[in-house]
């Protein structure tokens, strides 16, 4: 085969450069959408359906970004497009409060006063043994010892102990780290 045959075969682009772009744009906006109604449990607590969910997507959304183009060139515009766009949508919720809720979302208790909020663990998908796992990764026994719990927008699971003040929240809590560092200076 001629280097120009392969060449051309790398570099050509069967669609137009436009269409790319917005198959791109298309398919990112659509799963941004799809997985912040899904839920926002971070990486580390996702169970292997949750995988499997992720690499049949994956699978499922390549063919709506390439379309008939499998060049080099489509897979670089592609790629810029979807880098672009993520850091430009990243810095934009970093500049607005209702775009950060909206892409985000909010923090959410799953226990308060010791007690796990059934409800709000249903809507987070974080069952029962996951928050006890999550409890023990945090450094705790058993749930018992957690006073409250919050599924920050990130993902990421916060566990608390005794009351201390915290003005965020507009009542007292005592973090987990502090626990630890404070028994061990005997600072209290």
């Amino acid at each position: 085969m001629p280097l120009a045959t392969i060449a051309h075969d790398v570099f050509s682009l069967p669609l137009e450069v436009l269409e790319k772009i917005l198959r791109a744009v298309v398919v990112y906006l659509f799963l941004v959408v799809v997985l912040r109604l899904v839920g926002k449990r971070e990486l580390g607590q996702q169970n292997t359906l949750d995988l499997v969910v992720l690499l049949l997507i994956a699978n499922a959304v390549q063919n709506a970004i390439i379309g008939v183009d499998n060049s080099f060139s489509g897979s670089v515009i592609s790629v810029a497009t979807l880098v672009v766009l993520n850091e430009g949508l990243n810095r934009a919720v970093f500049f607005s409060r209702r775009l950060q809720w909206l892409i985000d979302g909010s923090e959410e208790y799953l226990i308060r006063d010791g007690k796990p909020i059934k409800r709000a663990l249903l809507r987070s998908g974080i069952s029962l043994p996951q928050l006890r796992a999550i409890a023990r990764r945090q450094g705790y026994a058993d749930l018992s010892e957690v006073h409250i719990a919050i599924l920050e927008a990130n993902g990421v699971v916060s566990m608390f102990t005794e009351l201390t003040s915290c003005p965020k929240f507009g009542f007292y809590l005592r973090m987990l780290t502090a626990r630890g560092s404070d028994q061990e200076n005997g600072d209290r």
